[in-house]
């Protein structure tokens, strides 16, 4: 008679193997988005002088056209928000990363041709379509190729070296003719399409796509039920601080500096180049915190708060000198660095029939926010002044995304093989 044995323990989940194909992955979505912050940034740098360059010369009509120019790309990367994201649920991610790389790349070059403000005005409006959807079909790619252990390191390295870009841009934008900048961003981005060969689609989409009754991409369903429809609010809501901090404190730096009593007023130029050095740094710092502590909603309130820190530094040190300025400016991008793990828990909250989805809508509507913040900040610098304008900004967005962090979901660890 055999005695009888304990029974086996039930293993865990076994990941996908840590491949070449994954590693590659991880490449070039970092590198596509190292390529889409390069853009993104590059207008604001070289703003003053494409302007200049296509026959403008007014201060006045400047800021009138540079204006409407930043609002033409906000429209594209609003709109292509949602067609990438529908796309790259019912299409596939590889599909939509290459085809918005090859889309602002293009785009890019013809901006470096353009010499009126109306082929200016419809190139950057086709950038900003471009640009809305690289990033989010190369974090859900990343997050399904890594698996659950792995992810977050992944989509870390996608942020720090797609961050970089705006270092890059400047330093570009600043040393070289205009129109170089743009062919610069341009080739770049081509030359990523030549990588395409060894990218290979992720499983999990290869597994939604087989089943035909399952539905996918579609943006309405992100809201379907209550729940669903909070946490993705409640995730835009969380974000919205990084591009207060871009859009406001970076942007408006001479504006703000000057109100603060600084001359020579700090330069955007110089307010941008550290302030998103600190923001590399923050997201490599918040990734990597995440996976030491194992939770994202943790280093997402921490973070924010950090940036409440850096803010508050700003509006007080930093109105000591320039130099002051521009290291609080730095300390505010490692505050706001948590566009890692925001971009992360959005590919983690929703199921792979909608991930591309959620994924890349959520983080161009936190882009977007800036069109309403500066419209805001605006309209009370009459009665508030500049300075307090931006300090009432401040506190509204920092209070609201604390609170945001709340209701979402901790979605460390998290199997992303289910449906919404």
């Amino acid at each position: 008679m055999t005695e009888p044995t304990e029974p086996t323990p039930p293993t865990a989940p076994t990941e996908p193997p840590l491949d070449k194909k994954a590693m590659l992955a991880v490449l070039v979505a970092a590198l596509g988005y190292f390529v889409d912050i390069y853009d993104l940034v590059l207008f604001g740098v070289i703003r003053v002088a494409s302007l200049k360059g296509i026959g403008i010369t007014s201060d006045e009509e400047i800021k009138t056209v540079g204006a409407h120019l930043i609002s033409m790309q906000m429209i594209g990367m609003l709109l292509g928000g949602l067609l990438w994201g529908i796309l790259g649920d019912k299409r596939g991610r590889l599909s939509v990363l290459f085809g918005s790389i090859a889309l602002y790349s293009l785009a890019n070059i013809a901006n470096g041709m353009v010499n009126d403000t109306t082929s200016y005005a419809v190139l950057r409006f086709i950038a900003g379509v471009g640009l809305a959807g690289e990033l989010g079909a190369g974090i859900t790619l990343v997050s399904e190729s890594l698996g659950r252990s792995r992810r977050g390191y992944g989509t870390t390295i996608v942020a720090g070296v797609g961050i970089l870009g705006a270092v890059v841009a400047v330093m570009i934008g600043k040393k070289f003719d205009w129109r170089i900048a743009y062919y610069t961003g341009g080739g770049l981005g081509l030359g990523l399409l030549a990588l395409r060969v060894g990218v290979v689609e992720s499983n999990l989409f290869k597994g939604i796509r087989a089943k035909a009754t399952v539905g996918r991409g579609n943006f309405l369903a992100l809201f379907a039920t209550p729940r669903r429809a909070v946490r993705y609010v409640c995730l835009i809501l969380a974000g919205v601080p990084i591009w207060y901090a871009v859009g406001i404190l970076f942007i408006f730096a001479p504006e703000i500096g000057k109100a603060m009593g600084l001359d020579p007023a700090p330069s955007a130029g110089d307010a941008i180049l550290y302030g998103y050095i600190g923001l590399a740094i923050g997201d490599v710092s918040s990734g990597l915190v995440s996976q030491l502590l194992r939770s994202r909603k943790r280093v997402l309130s921490l973070f924010i708060l950090l940036t409440g820190g850096g803010v508050a530094a700003y509006f007080t040190w930093g109105a000591s000198s320039v130099s002051a300025f521009n290291w609080s400016c730095l300390l505010i991008g490692v505050g706001a660095g948590y566009w890692a793990i925001f971009v992360t828990m959005a590919s983690e909250q929703f199921g792979t029939n909608v991930r591309a989805t959620a994924t890349t809508t959520a983080p161009n509507f936190v882009r977007g926010a800036t069109v309403p913040l500066t419209a805001a900040f605006t309209a009370l610098g009459p009665s508030v002044g500049v300075t307090g304008a931006a300090i009432v900004l401040g506190v509204g967005t920092l209070a609201v995304a604390f609170l945001a962090v709340f209701p979402l979901e901790e979605t460390f660890g998290k199997d992303l093989d289910f449906v919404d």
